[in-house]
């Protein structure tokens, strides 16, 4: 079965790079353009082994989403990591209080994003 990643992000340029990157491996991708919308696909049920979601959204953002996220039993333990372009320390502290796994900031390249990705959803 292959991994399966939900992408989170309000650009549809970096979810269509993220996918591209992701399915050249072999892992399934799930898309979402906002916090809201990336809820609605954690509660139509799938069984997700990472989620990757930017920071700065609209409607929900990246840290009241992983907040969200971790209230549903399902995903109390899934991955999460934050692609954002922020290096400030206070967003990452808020992320991981939110329990966010990890970072990936942009911008990135293929191989590490991969790399993190494998160590995270392996």
């Amino acid at each position: 079965m292959p991994k399966k990643i939900l992408i989170v992000d309000d650009s549809a340029a970096i979810r269509q790079s993220i996918s591209f990157i992701l399915q050249q491996e072999g892992y399934e991708t799930l898309e979402a353009t906002d916090g809201l919308e990336a809820l609605k696909v954690l509660e139509s049920g799938p069984t997700l082994d990472l989620i990757i979601t930017d920071v700065n959204m609209p409607n929900l953002d990246g840290i009241g989403f992983i907040k969200k996220a971790r209230e549903l039993t399902p995903f109390k333990f899934t991955p999460i990591l934050v692609l954002t372009t922020e290096s400030q320390g206070s967003k990452m502290n808020e992320g991981k209080e939110a329990g966010a796994t990890g970072w990936i900031v942009k911008p990135f390249n293929a191989d590490k994003l991969l790399g993190i990705v494998k160590k995270v959803a392996e």
